[in-house]
């Protein structure tokens, strides 16, 4: 009975433990600028809010320029951050079969114009930084490091977010280390460090309601980050949404235009600095999961499963799948979402085909990433995933695979 109640979380997130949440210390960017070997890491409330920050900032070096390109399959918060700042979006194909962007289209799409080009680390792993490095230097144009879904993932034996002029990563709920939700901005560059604090000083302000809200909702994932606290919080309103006909707001794509903006409160800040001490030995043993699961799966015909590129280190919050059709993936996820084994989908859609977001997007043709979001399903590497649960899962993609 407590088996089916149980929901395995899409993600691998790191339990908060209660010790983590008593008023104590704060030295939550010092201590994660340690374990990853970067310079000095900048907190923001959340990723996007860091995206902000850094697009303000270049902005201002850079006055004339006013185009950002981003991949077409990304999270919708970065068309939103762009649309903000009064700035023209630009979108990049993929690449077939992968989320990386295109170089011809990259380089079609880039100009005198543009501002910054935003790769994008998903699933934890390693983006192609190769050509946006080459096309942004062709261009006198910046490199965001989207590395959200990648904190503790390497390059090369760095941190991601290096390579590029600026690099963000996320502490939202599910994204490994989560104070809820939180950013990070992080730059090799020191004069471009000061000017990011400098943007944030002048244009973050401390809201006392935000902070006290956020505060609240990580006392509430204390308290229901585990299987039969999940079912309540993701599980109910997932299968509501897709008994609705709803798959954006099932995966929570559905994000507000509204994006808040506040300064990071200290206890909050504690309680990040505290479970990151956990967070080398929980990567570690994601990566050690997940490549063993990762071997299991190169055995389903005609998938893809997305593995490190060589020379690189991923963080692994879950596995990413790609279906030989976007009718088998349909079956896959029919039958596997609403199973409580932590099967899902990253984004719905690529950027061009969510219809709530027509009047920020431009409606450029994206065959590539429009084909990706159909045939991509993601596996949990969650540690309360166990190897039964996995091994259903994989008895039940072999038999539609066939």
């Amino acid at each position: 009975m407590l088996r089916r109640l149980r929901e395995i979380p899409p993600t691998a997130g790191l339990p908060l433990q209660a010790a983590d949440l008593l008023p104590r210390g704060d030295a939550l960017t010092a201590r994660l600028a340690a374990q990853l070997g970067t310079p000095p890491l900048q907190l923001e409330c959340s990723g996007t809010a860091a995206l902000l920050i850094a697009l303000a900032t270049l902005r201002e070096r850079a006055p004339g320029r006013d185009v950002v390109v981003v991949p077409a399959f990304t999270c919708p918060l970065v068309a939103i951050a762009v649309h903000r700042l009064g700035l023209t979006l630009r979108l990049c194909d993929t690449r077939p079969d992968h989320w990386d962007m295109d170089r011809r289209a990259l380089a079609e799409l880039c100009d005198e114009r543009t501002l910054a080009i935003v790769p994008t680390h998903l699933a934890g792993l390693v983006a192609d930084l190769d050509a946006p490095l080459a096309v942004a230097r062709e261009h006198g144009a910046f490199v965001i490091e989207d590395a959200a879904q990648a904190l503790g993932a390497r390059d090369g034996g760095h941190s991601v977010g290096l390579r590029g002029d600026v690099g963000f990563f996320s502490l939202a709920a599910g994204k490994g280390l989560s104070i809820f939700e939180g950013g990070l901005l992080v730059t090799r560059d020191d004069d471009l460090r000061h000017a990011l604090y400098a943007t944030a000083a002048r244009d973050v302000p401390a809201k006392p309601g935000w902070e006290l809200r956020r505060s609240l909702e990580l006392l509430g994932l204390a308290a229901l980050y585990h299987p039969l606290g999940l079912r309540l919080a993701y599980g109910i309103p997932l299968r509501r949404a897709l008994r609705e006909g709803d798959p954006v707001a099932a995966v929570g794509d559905d994000f507000p235009p509204d994006i808040p903006f506040h300064r990071v409160g200290r206890w909050r800040r504690g309680v990040g600095s505290r479970a990151a001490t956990r967070l080398p030995a929980f990567l570690a043993a994601n990566r050690t999961r997940a490549l063993a699961r990762v071997a299991r799966l190169r055995a389903l015909p005609g998938v893809t499963v997305f593995e490190e590129a060589p020379h690189t280190t991923g963080s692994w919050p879950f596995l990413m799948l790609l279906m030989p059709d976007a009718h088998r993936a349909r079956a896959a996820l029919a039958a596997l979402w609403t199973s409580g084994l932590g099967v899902s989908r990253l984004f719905v859609h690529a950027l061009p085909d969510y219809v709530y977001l027509a009047d920020r997007v431009p409606h450029t043709p994206t065959p590539n990433a429009t084909d990706f979001a159909a045939r991509a399903i993601t596996i949990s590497n969650s540690h309360w995933m166990d190897d039964a649960s996995f091994e259903h899962v994989v008895a039940v993609l072999a038999a539609m695979l066939g």
